[in-house]
């Protein structure tokens, strides 16, 4: 059967072919042709000769009856590149050249190039159509191949893991270069060759500021690629999509592994960077997508999916949609995802039947007396056993019953449930009691329901409460209950004071965490209950300014419940601790859900729902802020042309995220934004901050400043109103704008607030805000990683001489080399031990092996070369705290004495590389002075000193420096010789050398015999001998490379010892000014740097 395909450019003789082929369309460059003998006409009397004699050969030489040539028009030389069985699949093809090559191939000069760009493309669809359809897997042997050219192009280190590859267009200027994209593990390369220009382009994922789809004028659909500064742009893949979620899983898994490890979880797929495969980035792209939209444990994972309708009884009708299916859940969403959705715990299944085989159905049973029927499933049985298998694992005790009873009851269920479905309104569901160690909400406590009161906002609520059981009595209540369109109306109407809690157990998807983690919280509150850390100290802190003026926080009832939920959050995940704000959010929990619920509440929040928001760096509320913008310039353009510059919005809107709004909003209003928080997640908080701004346009627009702007955002959130609360006055907050300006205002109602957020805003998808998320996130890392190093390179260029473009370039190295420590493995004592909360200075570190690459590429003389022992002196030298860590501060402040110290600094460097430290280098490299978050308290006197200690740190003197021994004596001059190894003046500095240390070795003898003048006569000789021994030592020294530190001086008889000051050694060269001179000289800093950017990636390390 012949298939739509692209072909090897070949070149056809159009002259013969017009007999056999005719036009069906064509434009300047391409050309559509239909063989004679096929489709309308049939072509008369040669159409039926062509037609003959192509149904006369074999398969194998059967021509396709469609095809597609290029041409050019100052051109007689075709070449075909497509074909295709039917017209539809040869216009796919048309269409796809006229959308992504015709608007290109304006941008050349000669048509040479046109041909050469097209062939090119064409050969890369080709390679690509190969690989899509299974080359690493089916065929090895063809990624062996790009494997191969992946290794000799770039040049990486052997252990970077290519991915997968593309065939692309990179963009340089308007003029596109035709080659092939690699993704690895940690490098995104592109590699070109055409008409003897190489390209070729190697970005680290982790240097990436901005990474999306784009499209222009000339390019339909490209990749934008912001990194290191400069633009990026790929185009003309196969398959756009599907290149773009594979380079956004590995930028993403880059940024949390080397930047955010505050949030980083290791995947099974992606716990080692060696083994990282495309289709492990697809499957975990594929298991957060299916986590956040069911809101499910981070352990769960998408295992099967199946095509099936779901009979809806409360709409009496069959819905399409898919079944997805994990370890623990049963989930179902309609195709377009928003309609019906519903979540089945396989603990609260009890059977599976199979009532009808012909429509392939199955019928699943849960608690509560429901059922829910499946149909026209492929794999019926399949899915079925799957289920039975999961429930056999999960479900308890008390509901493992006989095949025979559950098939009974199933049966039952299944009679009654299509004979009376007028009935099925009365299947509700029965709530579960857990054991807790506040067994009511403080709401319940302090604000009991009383119900003989008939005022009228009491009878609002006892109607709303009456709705939601009308709900609950047509779609379920509990885990397994339908959520539809009618439950969000609901939730947008505002949820009954006595229901709150339970749904937003629900909506949280905290349910099941509570549920299968029974005890869990009663454990750790006992475990973390007199635990006194830094977190701890922080919550005592904040206890009573959450929620102040409510009486639940006036007692020891509700601030003790507070305490123990913080603590052992605190407790459970010390990377995040404790943060400001988690205290305003848990005392809204605890007011309308019992302590344990309220805990699991606030894990949701925490670790699913907003994802790095209440860490040190805050990275979450900064990215959904960045969205925000973004949907401010989308949605509220009047506001944007007024106010070109949005930071404003960021600040004043931060604790609207952090808070949920509770921090601005009174209680009474606040709850039912949290109401749809739990519903819609991130996505609710967003419409409601466009509603907000669009409802004070006006204002905002009028404003002069940013302080006016801020006063009118204030005010209306003072007139932001509750009026069907049932709470007393006791309870609600008052409104600070209780004056008479704020009066004359008009009081908005935050049911009508939100309601026109939804109307106006709420078509925004979450699958959208996810990939706004996702994309603002890559530059919302490297802002703050950009402040960091202005705050390192404004301390460091107070102590160094060098330029502040040297200095960048300085600290790209020094990054770069950290991360290089740290891309191949996932036990770097560098990457385990950053931590984005230290000091600025703190942050970025190296350990000895990373430092000895980084400084053999930049020290100026080849100091160290071929000594490692001289290298880990000189680590030990810079690493002041003894941490074995060196920091880029100490760094710099070493090679600024190499390059632009004096003579006396440059030789009191050396001479002090010659003296061993007083302790060992640890060998695990790990920060000491700092422990990890919420574990331990920070020693904050030992920061104090430390800083005042660097404060009044006195230059180092000359006489404070110790003497030099023999040994030491004898390594500083071998040292000395290899510095001028290839100078030009190397004759004069070796004997320079030479007359200096014989200098010496005369001064001391000199100074000997005067303080020895009793001494035995027969001493002379034994030291003049062991003098030249010396000497010829250091003669010799400049003939023997400096691969090791065996010291000739070990045969040196113990008694008699001498050694030098750094006074002598530097006023005996200071005589010599050829060595002078030599110190002196000015070294190219900036060929250095340039050197070290390339050499780098090829350094090897040890480690």
């Amino acid at each position: 059967m012949l298939i739509k395909m692209w072909l090897k450019p070949e070149e056809i003789l159009l002259k013969n072919a017009l007999k056999l082929w005719v036009a069906e369309k064509g434009n300047e460059y391409f050309v559509l042709q239909r063989r004679r003998g096929y489709g309308e006409g049939g072509g008369g009397l040669t159409g039926l000769l062509v037609g003959t004699l192509d149904t006369m050969m074999d398969s194998t030489s059967k021509v396709a009856p469609f095809r597609i040539l290029h041409q050019t028009p100052d051109s007689q030389i075709y070449w075909s590149i497509a074909c295709g069985g039917t017209k539809e699949e040869i216009n796919q093809h048309w269409e796809w050249l006229e959308k992504n090559i015709m608007r290109t191939l304006s941008v050349f000069d000669s048509s040479d190039d046109i041909t050469s760009f097209v062939q090119g493309k064409i050969r890369g669809l080709i390679a690509e159509e190969g690989k899509v359809s299974g080359v690493q897997e089916d065929d090895p042997e063809k990624f062996r191949e790009a494997l191969l050219r992946f290794e000799k192009w770039f040049d990486l280190p052997q252990k970077e893991k290519l991915v997968t590859y593309y065939s692309c267009s990179y963009w340089r200027g308007r003029v596109p270069c035709q080659g092939w994209l690699y993704l690895s593990t940690n490098f995104l390369s592109f590699y070109s060759y055409l008409l003897g220009s190489e390209v070729k382009l190697v970005v680290s994922w982790n240097e990436i500021w901005r990474l999306e789809k784009t499209s222009n004028v000339i390019l339909t659909e490209s990749i934008h690629v912001l990194a290191n500064g400069e633009d990026h742009y790929f185009s003309m893949f196969l398959h756009l999509s599907e290149t773009f979620l594979i380079m956004e899983q590995l930028a993403d898994y880059s940024i949390k592994r080397l930047f955010d490890k505050e949030t980083f979880q290791e995947e099974p797929s992606l716990s080692d960077p060696l083994q990282i495969t495309k289709r492990g980035l697809e499957t975990n792209a594929r298991n957060e997508q299916f986590r956040a939209f069911f809101r499910l444990p981070k352990e769960e994972n998408l295992l099967e999916v199946y095509e099936s309708f779901l009979w809806v009884p409360f709409s009496h009708f069959n819905t399409l949609g898919k079944i997805c299916l994990s370890e623990s859940y049963l989930c179902f969403a309609s195709q377009d995802g928003s309609q019906c959705h519903v979540i089945i715990p396989m603990r609260e299944v009890i059977g599976v039947e199979k009532p009808d085989r012909s429509s392939r159905a199955l019928t699943v049973c849960v608690r509560g007396k429901r059922a829910l029927r499946f149909s026209e499933v492929r794999d019926f049985e399949r899915l079925g056993n799957a289920i039975r298998r999961r429930c056999g694992m999960t479900a308890s005790p008390q509901h493992s019953t006989s095949t025979e009873g559950i098939r009974g009851e199933c049966q039952n269920l299944i009679n009654h449930f299509e004979d009376n479905p007028e009935e099925v309104a009365m299947m509700v569901g029965q709530k579960e009691s857990s054991k807790t160690v506040s067994n009511e909400a403080l709401m319940t406590v302090f604000h009991p329901q009383d119900a003989e009161n008939l005022d009228p906002k009491m009878l609002k609520e006892k109607m709303k409460e009456q709705s939601w059981n009308i709900h609950f009595s047509e779609y379920g209540r509990g885990t397994s209950m339908f959520c539809t369109k009618k439950t969000r109306d609901l939730i947008v109407r505002g949820v009954p004071e006595a229901l709150r809690g339970e749904l937003w157990m629900l909506f949280s998807g905290a349910v099941n965490d509570m549920a299968v983690n029974p005890g869990y919280y009663s454990e750790i509150v006992d475990k973390s209950l007199g635990t006194s850390t830094l977190a701890t100290d922080e919550i005592e802190r904040d206890l009573h300014r959450s929620l102040p003026e409510h009486p639940a926080f006036q007692s020891d009832t509700g601030i003790s419940a507070l305490r123990r939920v913080l603590t052992a959050y605190a407790y459970r995940n010390p990377k995040i601790g404790y943060c400001q704000a988690m205290n305003i959010l848990t005392s809204v929990l605890l007011l309308y859900a019992k302590e344990e619920e309220a805990f699991w509440l606030l894990v949701a929040v925490c670790e699913r729902m907003l994802p790095d928001y209440f860490n040190r760096r805050i990275i979450g509320a900064l990215v959904d802020q960045a969205v925000f913008e973004e949907l401010i310039r989308m949605h509220l353009t009047q506001l944007t042309e007024h106010m070109t510059d949005l930071t404003f919005f960021s600040s004043v809107s931060l604790s609207w995220f952090l808070t949920l709004f509770i921090s601005v909003l009174p209680i009474e209003s606040a709850v039912n934004v949290v109401d749809c928080f739990f519903y819609d997640g991130i996505k609710a908080i967003l419409q409601l901050g466009l509603a907000v701004l669009d409802y004070n346009m006006e204002g905002l627009i009028s404003s002069h400043d940013d302080a006016e702007a801020v006063t009118i955002l204030s005010k209306f959130f003072d007139n932001v109103t509750n009026k069907d609360s049932p709470l007393p006055q006791t309870v609600q907050q008052n409104s600070v704008g209780n004056n008479d300006k704020a009066s004359s205002l008009s009081k908005v109602d935050i049911s009508d607030l939100i309601k026109e957020a939804y109307e106006k805003y709420g078509d925004m998808k979450s699958e959208e805000v996810e990939r706004m998320r996702k994309r603002n996130k890559l530059y919302v890392i490297q802002t703050l990683e950009d402040t960091t190093k202005q705050n390192v390179l404004r301390v460091v260029s107070q102590e160094v001489k060098f330029s502040a473009s040297q200095l960048d370039n300085l600290y790209a190295l020094f990054k770069r080399q950290h991360f290089l420590s740290c891309y191949w493995t996932m036990n770097s004592p560098v990457l385990l031990h950053h931590d984005p909360s230290l000091a600025y200075l703190e942050q970025y570190q190296l350990g000895f092996h990373q430092f000895r690459v980084l400084f053999s590429l930049l020290e100026p003389w080849s100091l160290c070369s071929g000594n490692d022992a001289l290298f880990l002196w000189a680590f030990r030298l810079l690493d002041e705290n003894q941490d074995g860590l060196v920091n880029f501060k100490e760094f710099c402040c070493a090679l600024d004495i190499l390059y632009s110290g004096t003579f006396t600094n440059k030789l009191k460097f050396l001479f002090k590389l010659h003296q061993p430290p007083e302790s060992d280098l640890p060998e695990d490299g790990v920060i000491r002075k700092s422990p990890e978050r919420g574990k331990g308290k920070v020693d904050l006197q030992a920061y104090l000193k430390q800083w005042q200690d660097e404060i009044l740190k006195k230059e180092e003197s000359i006489k404070d420096l110790p003497r030099i021994n023999q040994a030491q004596f004898i390594q500083f001059s071998k040292t000395l010789y290899n510095l001028f190894h290839g100078d030009p003046e190397e004759e004069s500095l070796y004997r320079a050398v030479a007359r200096v240390t014989s200098l010496l070795l005369r001064m001391e003898e000199v100074g000997r015999r005067l303080q020895e003048p009793t001494s035995p006569t027969q001493a002379a000789p034994e030291r003049a001998l062991l003098n030249r021994e010396a000497y010829s030592t250091l003669e010799r020294s400049s003939d023997t490379p400096c691969t090791t530190i065996t010291l000739e001086a070990g045969s040196i008889p113990q008694e008699v010892e001498w050694s030098f000051a750094f006074e002598q050694i530097l006023a005996s060269l200071l005589n010599e000014p050829v060595l002078v001179r030599f110190f002196e000289r000015p070294v190219d800093i900036q060929a250095r740097l340039d050197h070290a950017k390339g050499a780098q990636l090829k350094a090897k390390t040890n480690k």
